[in-house]
């Protein structure tokens, strides 16, 4: 079950009517409004992605709605690593992600990606189904981004520190 948020509904809309505006797309569980925004949750990522990227900025009576994947409390975006994906596969590698949730941002660097997930339950079910698959020919292994500090900042730390000592 994958919950979608949609926000700017006008007044004049109802349940039945954005519940009908999404089963275009797949098997609609539950669609509840609560005054200018509303919840849809649908069966599976496929036909949810599917419905945010068709309608997503789609004319309600007229007015924009933003549709996108619902952020649980507390969960922000979370940045994957990739490891063995070669330069130039962006588009198939950022496909193959988003059929465990909206990707924000994948980018290929050497022999290597990052791909960012945008809440912690997409990434580790991104990790669950694709650590260790076969991608382009090559295995692939799928993990969180563990950050280093900046060289910038670890700098400045280091000059502060000598100064205050």
């Amino acid at each position: 079950m994958v919950k979608i948020f949609i926000g700017n509904v006008p007044r004049g809309a109802d349940k039945d009517e954005i519940q009908a505006l999404f089963s275009q797309y797949g098997a609609v569980t539950v669609c509840a409004i609560v005054k200018n925004f509303a919840f849809v949750h649908m069966d599976d990522r496929k036909s949810a992605t599917k419905a945010i990227r068709s309608l997503h900025l789609y004319k309600l009576h007229g007015t924009a709605i933003n549709v996108e994947a619902s952020r649980g409390k507390n969960q922000g975006a979370v940045k994957l690593h990739v490891t063995n994906v070669e330069k130039g596969n962006d588009d198939e590698l950022r496909t193959l992600f988003e059929e465990y949730g909206t990707v924000s941002e994948c980018a290929i660097v050497k022999n290597f990606a990052f791909v960012h997930m945008d809440n912690s339950d997409e990434a580790l079910d991104a990790i669950k189904g694709l650590d260790n698959i076969e991608f382009q020919g090559k295995r692939i292994h799928v993990q969180i981004s563990k950050s280093r500090p900046r060289f910038k900042y670890f700098k400045i730390c280091v000059l502060v520190t000598a100064v205050v000592s």
